[in-house]
């Protein structure tokens, strides 16, 4: 089916008490795998490209694959920017053909950020895409953005910026990090609780690389719509590529590697989408 934006997708889960897997994918294979996977368990499905994927090929590339591969699906799929990181950026992606758009001014202050996401809201609404926030900064490392400690999301800020902004979702700070844990996640699990019952937009979870099964799920039951898997992706792609090099260290062909890469991404996608609840939530 031709490519749907996020807002029913994210206002259905919200509604329904799941939550929706969003993937980042880093070429055709990655975008294949999360759609196969998608197929398979009857989930719907949003795929990502941060600023730095969208630099390494460019968005015209990216939409073009994934619009090409959503075609063939029966499930609906969602191209989204991931941690848009200006205006123009978003106003690109939009006219590329994204269904959803990011704008990430959480290293603003708190009146930056909202004029940031405010300025990106009025564009993407008038074309009818709608647009994801954060506020408060998520740990770790993500492009070129790195935080090195986590500032929660407040309350009160919360339900302000939402009003301000008009955003449709919003990406919220809980003690989750980009990247993969060093140790063993605390999550301010209580502050997502109270956030979600003030705040009536869908709530997103980033992040979510090497953060157990329970946590998730638990995060999700409390009122996150949308969760993040981007790190352990690149992982599994590559780690599945390094076995193949070093059990047949004679093998060139790159459909070869992207085979395997595609397997172990649709294996832990699929984990995943478990885990969000949103399997067999396709209309």
């Amino acid at each position: 089916m031709p490519l749907v934006d996020s807002k029913k997708m994210l206002l259905d889960a919200r509604d329904g008490g799941y939550a929706v897997g969003a993937f980042n994918a880093e070429n055709m294979e990655m975008v294949k795998a999360i759609i196969a996977a998608a197929e398979e368990l009857k989930a719907p499905v949003m795929i990502q490209t941060t600023p730095s994927t969208i630099k390494y090929g460019n968005s015209a590339t990216y939409a073009g694959i994934v619009k090409a591969e959503a075609e063939k699906a029966s499930v609906p799929v969602c191209l989204h920017l991931d941690h848009g990181s200006n205006y123009e950026l978003a106003v690109e992606c939009i006219e590329n053909g994204y269904t959803s758009v990011m704008i990430d001014g959480s290293k603003e202050v708190f009146a930056e950020n909202i004029a940031k996401t405010r300025k990106v809201v009025e564009y993407a609404h008038e074309k009818g895409i709608p647009v994801e926030a954060e506020l408060g900064k998520v740990g770790g490392k993500e492009d070129d953005l790195e935080v090195k400690d986590d500032i929660y999301t407040d309350v009160n800020e919360a339900v302000e910026f939402v009003e301000k902004t008009g955003v449709d979702s919003l990406a919220i700070a809980i003690g989750t990090a980009h990247g993969f844990y060093k140790g063993t996640p605390v999550l301010d699990k209580e502050r997502l609780s109270d956030i979600a019952k003030v705040v009536s937009i869908p709530l997103v979870l980033h992040g979510a690389s090497g953060i157990s099964d329970e946590e998730v799920a638990d995060c999700v039951s409390r009122g996150i719509s949308k969760v993040n898997f981007a790190t352990e992706l690149r992982k599994a792609f590559t780690d599945a590529c390094k076995q193949l090099q070093a059990e047949a260290p004679d093998t060139f062909d790159p459909k070869a590697f992207g085979k395997v890469g595609m397997a172990a991404v649709k294996e832990l996608v699929m984990n995943r989408m478990t885990v969000c609840g949103c399997a067999g939530k396709a209309e």
